[in-house]
């Protein structure tokens, strides 16, 4: 992995982190009112927020191993390396420019998805239960949620043609979006405030990630015309 594609990679994810306290803020609120006893301790509030977090992120290390993998089956030649790049790096363009709010991209099944019934049944056995396991489970039920944002991931991923690498650039999403969703979690009402500022930040993160689909494409491009 390339110096310019984790510096995307970071980028995106760093300011990215506000389309977070939009997609998941939710669960993180529900997390809060419906399961943490408010009386308890901060040190055990934390605790559970973290045991949340980590089952999010575990889901997305996961899915980054598995999309790695993928990825490197289509890899088996330098020309098929090159034309699947030139596709994902298309696909990202048109995630950044949904992400910016300029374009509808893969946005009803990122909705559609938590109308299932079977979705709505085990989120509502999970945000119920008190067994401390079930903090990190609702994490990893959380991570399979689509969010226009992780697609973005994803396609990154399934770029790198690693395992490793599939499973480090999840990690990282996961980890740069942790300090926006933890703090969500105790100040929501600052939050609320900084309306301009999320989307100003959403915005530049959708211009990296359409910048970086277009330096993929063109990386692809040039790939296949050499195979």
């Amino acid at each position: 992995m390339d110096a310019i594609s984790l510096a995307a990679v970071i980028g995106a994810a760093v300011l990215g982190s506000s389309h977070c306290i939009g997609m998941c803020g939710g669960f993180v609120i529900a997390l809060g009112s419906a399961k943490i006893d408010k009386s308890a301790a901060l040190s055990k509030q934390s605790i559970c927020y973290l045991a949340y977090h980590l089952g999010r992120i575990s889901s997305y290390v996961l899915i980054g191993a598995l999309c790695g993998a993928a990825g490197k089956v289509l890899s088996f030649s330098p020309k098929s390396q090159g034309f699947l790049l030139f596709v994902v790096g298309i696909l990202m363009v048109l995630m950044g420019l949904s992400l910016a709010g300029f374009i509808r991209f893969l946005t009803s099944f990122e909705s559609g998805i938590l109308l299932k019934p079977w979705v709505k049944k085990l989120y509502n056995f999970l945000i119920s239960s008190k067994n401390f396991s079930s903090f990190y489970l609702l994490g990893v039920f959380n991570g399979f949620i689509p969010c226009g944002l992780v697609y973005f991931f994803v396609s990154s991923a399934v770029a790198s043609g690693s395992v490793f690498w599939g499973s480090m650039i999840m990690a990282i999403f996961g980890l740069c979006t942790l300090p926006a969703l933890f703090a969500v979690s105790f100040i929501t009402g600052f939050f609320a405030k900084i309306e301009r500022i999320k989307d100003i930040m959403i915005k530049i993160s959708g211009a990296i990630i359409v910048l970086y689909g277009i330096y993929m494409s063109y990386y692809g491009y040039l790939a296949v015309i050499k195979g």
